[in-house]
């Protein structure tokens, strides 16, 4: 397909955009001189098994939003993936999930509120994500957007302890976020969000993740290397991170 199909495809893939007033993101404002402008490499983690799931669809908004912004994107399906420590590491669910989470430079997560909290589908994604693999973090000095879908009024009880977890693993979470209430009145018949304030949102916060995650990728090691871990050797690290409890 050439640069105009794409374009135009990509186009009508985000027809809720007001190509007037949104502004391009110029690689070139954000990058380093020794970055090659390549698409961020965005992975959309979502948190319901269910048929319709809404936090399935926001994640899927976000891949298009993504895409018009210039991403390449990615969304793991969590159907399947066993609950942490059931089954060895081997497991194909799982190494798709890890290899996916190398792959990216920054993350969506998108899950929705249940018990005041996020739902176990999501959070066991999270676990099977490790804080190192051998020599490699898979998520440190990684971007993250946070976004949570609610049944009922609106919460940040979601979005608040994914910024936690977003710090556990080591990751730059970005300031802005989404929450996004009664979810099920913003998707129509077709199951695409209908134009609204809380779509805004949306697209401000995957702005923002494009634009942290073109300044800061190549840069991270520099960003997130720690005087305490120049102390110990990397044998020491890997022991003591494998070490944790649970």
């Amino acid at each position: 397909m050439n640069d105009k199909a794409d374009q135009r495809l990509t186009l009508s893939q985000t027809p809720n955009i007001d190509t007037d007033r949104i502004r391009p993101i110029d690689p070139n404002d954000y990058t380093s001189e020794n970055d090659d402008g390549h698409p961020p490499k965005i992975l959309i983690l979502y948190g319901s098994l269910r048929k319709r799931s809404f936090s399935r669809l926001v994640a899927e908004e976000c891949a298009y939003i993504l895409r018009y912004l210039g991403a390449e994107t990615r969304t793991f399906n969590p159907e399947n993936l066993p609950l942490a420590d059931s089954v060895d590491t081997d497991d194909p669910k799982v190494q798709e999930l890890r290899g996916l989470s190398c792959w990216a430079e920054g993350m969506v997560w998108v899950s929705p509120e249940r018990h005041g909290a996020m739902t176990g589908t999501f959070k066991t994604q999270i676990d099977w994500i490790p804080l190192s693999v051998g020599a490699v973090r898979p998520t440190q000095g990684k971007t993250l957007a946070v976004m949570q879908v609610n049944g009922g009024s609106q919460s940040f009880n979601v979005v608040n302890q994914l910024r936690v977890l977003g710090r556990w693993m080591r990751m730059i979470t970005i300031p802005n976020q989404s929450s996004v209430p009664k979810t099920f009145s913003e998707f129509d018949h077709n199951d695409r969000m209908k134009p609204s304030p809380y779509y805004n949102r949306i697209v401000d916060v995957l702005e923002e993740l494009i634009k942290f995650t073109y300044m800061t990728r190549g840069r991270s090691e520099k960003l997130v290397d720690r005087y305490s871990e120049r102390i110990e050797s990397g044998e020491e690290l890997i022991a003591r991170v494998n070490s944790t409890p649970g």
